[in-house]
């Protein structure tokens, strides 16, 4: 990406920080001035697109975890994913597991059964994971 498309407007640009919000629902620009003597906490930048897209949690939430992370360490910026990961990727394996073995037995199930053994494979992954 170039820094014109960067900064310019559109999809990919027009940046702003989510986590220093205007009263009037709006944002500020990305960045800040200088970091000693700023009022300003950390930024997190999003384009501007993304930021209208969010729930206010789901950017309070983005803003947090950056935040709790240390800053500037080497030199470098801090990148933290703006969306949250969804889900449990074990559990997802294992209930794939499940339902593939389900499947196997009976390969026309209907939507009432199929619910019933999501519901039956996450109550086994549940109990799994409290031994």
């Amino acid at each position: 990406m170039s820094l014109k498309e960067w900064f310019g407007k559109g999809k990919k640009g027009d940046w702003v920080d989510i986590g220093a919000p205007k009263k009037d629902g709006k944002f500020q620009k990305c960045g800040r001035a200088s970091t000693k003597g700023s009022k300003r906490k950390y930024p997190k930048c999003v384009p501007r697109s993304k930021a209208l897209s969010m729930t206010k949690k789901e950017r309070e939430s983005a803003v947090r975890r950056k935040r709790s992370k240390p800053q500037g360490v080497g030199g470098k910026p801090t990148y933290v994913k703006t969306d949250k990961e969804k889900g449990n990727p074990s559990e997802d394996k294992f209930l794939a597991k499940h339902m593939r073995m389900q499947y196997k037995k009976k390969p026309n199930m209907t939507d009432a059964e199929r619910k019933r053994e999501l519901a039956i494979g996450y109550n086994k992954y549940e109990n799994r994971k409290k031994k």
